[in-house]
């Protein structure tokens, strides 16, 4: 586990890890102690949450400028740990997880999400189909999670009862948490609704929360979809003979609203983003004024060519950006820091979801090699007219 500290831990975590042989066993009884009675700790439901402004150039005085970072103790997570590893182990052993579900899963990622949901747009393209993708987005979806319908999914969908789901139930009910920022802090009050934030657990209850629904759109057959986590991938590929399906598509974009509606969760209209490979003379009805030229899909822009060029143009932009801010600080580092912030700026940039860049000609797999160059440089301290070949290869 990743040694996370909150303010409310008792013990500090690098003292506990330091003196986890000693305190280990007492750990584990308290673990199962608390499956067996089906009782979660108080103590482990309390949270302390830290509002940061989610950009440095945002205004302060206004609270949406502000994320909130909830901390749990590290017991706590410890705890969810252990019982995560056997909820996704029985889940995965049982085959319980959406076929078409991505997120939080096992060597599963935003890129198998992008890879199958591209793959089939192209495919589609490549015989003369139409196709007409759709993303959702749900507001604030794990904070309005409820909690009576959770704990009938439990029950319902995995067949938990006695001492388990009275332990889910202890998990999810009756937690607290209070705020602090700029040395003040709030009252403790209750949450009401939602998987915890900053949890093990928590998205592992939220993907089981959204399980009805991939049943729900699997009954429209020419519609095809691709969840991670509470994004939703909503496509469906036609020709010239088939624009039928084109209201289909839209009755189950109707349905999933009212599921949505009578399950506690919200579509953002401002995000719902609509992509057409299309002719023009299609009706969107309602979906006509999220159209756009290109849209952003998991961090990756996709156009209506499909050619990713704008993705590209965006990619190389943010990254020269970087080196150019890094080269400022560059006297600064050492070489193997300099290495390390260049792979953290750069090199993951470059290769998030480079599976998709298949669809790459060359005069674009140009403008990547011109980073990837430029960082060696950088790295290596070398002129730009030195042979790039040898600087790679150290």
């Amino acid at each position: 586990m990743k040694p996370t500290s909150s303010p409310v831990d008792i013990i500090p975590t690098s003292l506990l890890l330091n003196v986890f042989d000693e305190v280990g066993p007492w750990l584990v009884k308290l673990i199962n102690l608390s499956l067996k009675s089906g009782t979660v700790p108080g103590y482990f439901k309390h949270a302390l949450v830290n509002p940061i402004l989610k950009k440095p150039n945002l205004d302060p005085g206004q609270p949406i400028n502000y994320r909130p970072i909830s901390k749990l103790p590290f017991m706590s997570k410890m705890m969810e740990k252990v019982v995560a590893k056997q909820l996704t182990s029985i889940m995965e052993d049982n085959d319980l997880y959406d076929k078409y579900q991505s997120g939080f899963r096992s060597i599963h990622s935003t890129e198998t999400a992008l890879v199958k949901v591209s793959s089939d747009v192209m495919m589609a393209a490549d015989s003369g189909r139409y196709t007409v993708l759709t993303l959702l987005d749900l507001t604030s979806a794990f904070d309005t999670v409820d909690h009576n319908t959770l704990i009938h999914r439990l029950k319902s969908e995995m067949g938990f009862s006695g001492a388990v789901l009275q332990w889910f139930a202890s998990y999810i009910n009756g937690r607290t948490f209070n705020v602090a920022f700029n040395d003040v802090m709030s009252n403790v009050s209750t949450l009401s609704c939602g998987v915890p934030q900053g949890s093990v657990l928590g998205p592992v209850l939220f993907l089981l929360y959204l399980m009805p629904l991939g049943r729900l759109i699997r009954g429209f057959k020419n519609v095809s979809y691709h969840f991670y986590a509470d994004d939703i991938q909503l496509y469906c590929s036609f020709n010239d003979s088939e624009f039928h399906f084109l209201p289909e598509f839209l009755d189950c974009i109707s349905c999933i609203k009212n599921w949505f509606s009578s399950n506690y969760l919200q579509i953002n209209p401002n995000k719902t983003e609509t992509l057409i490979i299309a002719p023009d003379k299609n009706s969107l009805g309602d979906l006509g004024s999220s159209v756009k030229s290109s849209i952003r899909n998991l961090g990756v822009v996709f156009n209506q060519s499909m050619s990713l060029e704008g993705h590209c143009r965006q990619l190389t932009k943010n990254c020269f950006y970087h080196l150019r801010n890094i080269s400022k600080v560059r006297h600064l580092l050492s070489k193997p820091d300099l290495e390390l912030v260049i792979h953290a700026f750069i090199s993951s940039r470059i290769d998030y979801c480079n599976s998709v860049f298949t669809c790459f000609n060359k005069s674009t797999l140009c403008k990547l090699q011109m980073v990837q160059n430029a960082a060696a440089r950088l790295l290596t301290g070398t002129s730009r007219t030195s042979h790039i070949t040898p600087i790679l290869s150290s």
